[in-house]
């Protein structure tokens, strides 16, 4: 076999593979330790619609001034969010403190 005709054979399947892949974007929902009932229903909205299009969450919990003080509260926002979406995704980061916020990401449930 010539080298030529092998590198065209190559370079199909890599196309190949790259058409098969799977892309997974991450989508960034923000939302307050005082974030209200209904606007975390909004929320909670979008990222069920993030999930379902096979993407990736990370929700931010963002801390301004004094409420720094208050890690508890953010906690609280996010053990909700986790709950209310159980059926539809998976915590894949638990939440952590990086500098005033704190972040959690969540991945779609895999379908068999």
């Amino acid at each position: 076999m010539d080298y030529g005709r092998y590198k065209y054979q190559q370079t199909k399947k890599k196309q190949e593979a790259k058409k098969k892949q799977a892309v997974v974007q991450i989508k960034e929902i923000k939302v307050r330790p005082k974030t209200e009932e209904h606007d975390l229903n909004t929320k909670l909205k979008q990222i069920r619609k993030f999930l379902s299009q096979n993407n990736k969450v990370k929700v931010t919990v963002r801390f301004r001034g004094r409420e720094i003080t208050l890690p508890e509260m953010g906690r609280d926002v996010l053990a909700k969010i986790a709950e209310e979406t159980e059926d539809s995704a998976v915590i894949e980061t638990r939440p952590k403190f990086e500098g005033r916020t704190m972040i959690m990401i969540l991945a779609p449930v895999k379908k068999e």
